[in-house]
């Protein structure tokens, strides 16, 4: 008689494969938290799964996945922060109401944002051996990158910044059509450069950092409510 599907025995053996036999292998950032959800159902039913289970080549996919994610994140704001920060809102559309300013200053962003609340979605799933072992993999994968997104993008401004003497920019304003306007506007924004970039490699680091934090909080948490609980029914 088959077992139904919430007796599970402490000594079952869990093997995760896909459809043709063989070890299943997430290959992207759904397919990642949809494997950490299914470790959850198993764990959440009180099944202690040793952390070994996630062998050394399934926490590098978990890694591998946070990274590239980290890397796609980082290149699309790489990509458009400069258009959106250094060209659309100063010189397209100059004053902008409130709004405007803030949807604009958005966009370059709206990947960082939208992996980094599924990163605080799946921080429920933190609660035994694997489940917090893949999330760890996931999120040093995905923490790496966005750092090194975040140094890469200050490095390259403020090197571009220190060269920026008006010597060098009428060089280079030289060769453009309209010599003239291409260095009175690039003088113009200079001053607003650094500010800009920092602020942009901030966010960043916060969104490395968020999803982390957001982990510990609600384990806290968690923690707290078993031990109060522990201790109304000692009483």
């Amino acid at each position: 008689m088959p077992a139904s599907r919430n007796d599970y025995s402490p000594n079952a053996t869990i093997i995760t494969t896909g459809g043709n036999g063989t070890t299943y292998r997430p290959r992207g950032l759904i397919s990642a938290i949809s494997e950490i959800q299914q470790f959850y159902v198993i764990e959440g039913q009180g099944q202690e799964i040793p952390a070994e289970f996630l062998t050394l080549e399934g926490s590098l996919d978990f890694f591998r996945i946070g990274a590239v994610s980290g890397f796609k994140e980082g290149l699309f704001l790489i990509l458009l922060f400069p258009v959106f920060s250094f060209y659309l809102l100063p010189f397209v559309f100059k004053t902008p109401d409130l709004f405007l300013t803030v949807t604009l200053n958005s966009i370059p962003y709206l990947p960082v944002i939208i992996n980094t609340l599924l990163c605080i979605y799946i921080s429920r799933y933190y609660i035994g051996n694997l489940t917090r072992k893949a999330v760890n993999s996931l999120f040093v994968g995905r923490a790496t990158l966005l750092v090194a997104k975040a140094g890469s993008i200050y490095i390259a401004y403020y090197i571009l910044f220190k060269l920026s003497t008006l010597e060098r920019v009428w060089a280079v304003a030289r060769h453009f059509e309209n010599p003239r306007k291409m260095y009175s506007d690039y003088l113009a924004i200079l001053p607003h450069m650094m500010p800009v970039v920092i602020h942009c490699s901030l966010i960043i680091l916060v969104s490395s950092v968020v999803p982390y934090g957001s982990v510990y909080v609600l384990d806290h948490w968690r923690r707290y409510k078993i031990n109060k609980n522990q201790r109304i029914i000692g009483k």
